[in-house]
């Protein structure tokens, strides 16, 4: 299940240790893009308090919108499994997809063509020069799993899946599993 090189496609799953690193806390990153050059992920459960319609008005839905990650947090980015009714996207993996022709998903989203759980919108990304998600890694700040929910992680329950995936690791990180995010609340 856990992996020691990261690829395309992958789950970041934040360390308890990276407690207070206000960008990361108890992240789940898919790995977007990764290459001897860096690598790119998005955020996929920290939603923010917009949905698509207050930062794109003319996109006619409520859907959350989420933190992607520090990088361009002025930019918003999207991931999908819909390539067939979606122009340029690119293949992350396991059929989920990134980006694409914007006017097209504003139109099937209004048109009620695509819902919710076929689309996940970001503001902004987070993002690693070449070597240093290697060495977050060798710091023990992540751990690379496989993405076992493939396309589905795009609907997957934000709030508790942290908790599900220190639970799944089981040994000491079950007991992290009910901390609270904040140690000073204990």
């Amino acid at each position: 299940m856990i992996t020691i090189k990261p690829k395309k496609g992958d789950l970041l799953i934040a360390e308890p240790a990276i407690i207070g690193d206000v960008s990361f806390n108890r992240s789940i990153v898919l790995i977007a893009d990764h290459s001897k050059d860096g690598s790119i992920g998005f955020i996929l459960n920290k939603p923010l308090d917009y949905t698509i319609n207050e930062l794109v008005p003319e996109v006619e839905a409520t859907y959350k919108v989420y933190n992607g990650g520090p990088v361009e947090q002025d930019n918003l980015y999207f991931i999908h499994k819909i390539p067939k009714l979606i122009p340029q996207s690119i293949e992350i993996s396991l059929g989920i997809f990134w980006g694409g022709d914007f006017s097209k998903v504003a139109e099937l989203i209004t048109n009620g063509e695509i819902n919710e759980n076929d689309i996940r919108f970001f503001l902004g990304y987070s993002g690693w020069e070449a070597n240093q998600l290697e060495e977050e890694l060798k710091a023990n700040s992540w751990v690379v799993t496989e993405n076992i929910y493939k396309n589905n992680i795009i609907e997957k329950d934000y709030k508790s899946f942290w908790k599900e995936k220190m639970l799944e690791f089981g040994g000491e990180y079950s007991i992290w599993s009910n901390a609270p995010e904040n140690p000073n609340y204990n």
